[in-house]
């Protein structure tokens, strides 16, 4: 198994139409969530991906593990629960805007995660653990078990890659700071966002963050500039690594957790990490183009530079 992740997946109606919402009399059902966009992005990469998480026994969780499952993503470690309902979200599309997002995920089933709900030796098959920040936000025993994965992951000898991926609407301020922090200081690499890292460390520029992050079992941190690109950073090296220009964007959100997946790619193909940075620009890159978290996502023989001849590094 090339990666493990771990985290809420939600039903996603996407609105037929712009404008507010109470206009909207027609939806487009699909699935988000950070985690899964991450393993079904990876799956298309040709990578083997392990997702783990609590749907309800409903029609909606059925759905999206079916949806998972069916992108050749392993759900053989997701449980239903019976008495928690699978969570849904909106969009609110606003022309030349990002889109507004609308959460309704309280008492959902992945809420209901816990440390028990994760095997110990499905872990030890995985090279690299990806957690996000949402999961520890969902509830008391979701941030245990995320501690929990942390340690099994340690003991596995695989590399946890952390994507703080902040939610305020989930927790205070101060909570967020504090755990995320904490996280990612027992994480091997860490992909913040500019926004993330400054509400993390109190820092404003990319490389006073990684600076600020780069300690303890940390090897490297890369932080998301949008379409500026990314920069990272490690012991021995950084660098500024340009965007891939993007001509026409429709939909901003899912395009993160392309970059997370394009850049897991990049370091499980042993590629170095200038190579595997510019490698998630461009994943991420794709998810601008449709609506929908994980419409976009690239299939390798697209993005195989062996095939099509491009330079990564252009």
């Amino acid at each position: 198994m090339d990666v493990v992740t771990l985290g809420e997946s939600m039903i996603l109606l996407t609105p037929d139409t712009d404008g507010p919402l109470r206009f909207v009399n027609s939806f487009h059902k699909t699935i988000g969530g950070a985690e899964s966009n991450v393993a079904i992005a990876l799956s298309r990469l040709g990578h083997q991906v392990g997702w783990i998480s609590k749907l309800g026994d409903d029609e909606f969780g059925l759905y999206i593990r079916n949806f998972i499952r069916g992108e050749g993503v392993d759900t053989s470690q997701v449980t239903f629960a019976k008495l928690a309902s699978t969570a849904v979200y909106f969009k609110e599309s606003q022309p030349g805007q990002d889109p507004k997002v609308y959460y309704y995920r309280k008492h959902s089933a992945a809420s209901e995660m816990k440390p028990l709900d994760i095997d110990q030796a499905y872990f030890k098959q995985a090279k690299f653990v990806h957690l996000t920040g949402i999961t520890p936000a969902l509830s008391a025993s979701c941030k245990e078990t995320i501690y929990h994965a942390i340690k099994l992951a340690r003991q596995s000898e695989a590399k946890i890659v952390f994507d703080p991926n902040v939610r305020l609407k989930l927790w205070s301020k101060q909570e967020a700071k504090e755990t995320l922090l904490d996280i990612a200081l027992q994480s091997d690499i860490v992909l913040p966002g500019i926004e993330e890292g400054e509400l993390i460390t109190g820092e404003t520029e990319p490389e006073k963050i990684a600076a600020a992050l780069l300690k303890g079992k940390v090897q490297a941190v890369v932080v998301k500039l949008g379409a500026k690109g990314a920069y990272f950073a490690t012991k021995d090296e950084s660098a500024y690594v340009p965007g891939y220009e993007v001509k026409s964007i429709i939909d901003t959100v899912g395009a993160g957790d392309g970059f997370a997946a394009g850049f897991l790619s990049g370091l499980i193909r042993e590629w170095d990490y200038k190579k595997a940075v510019q490698f998630g620009n461009r994943i991420g890159a794709y998810a601008l183009g449709v609506k929908g978290d994980v419409e976009g996502y690239p299939f390798w023989q697209q993005v195989n530079p062996e095939k099509t001849g491009e330079d990564i590094l252009r």
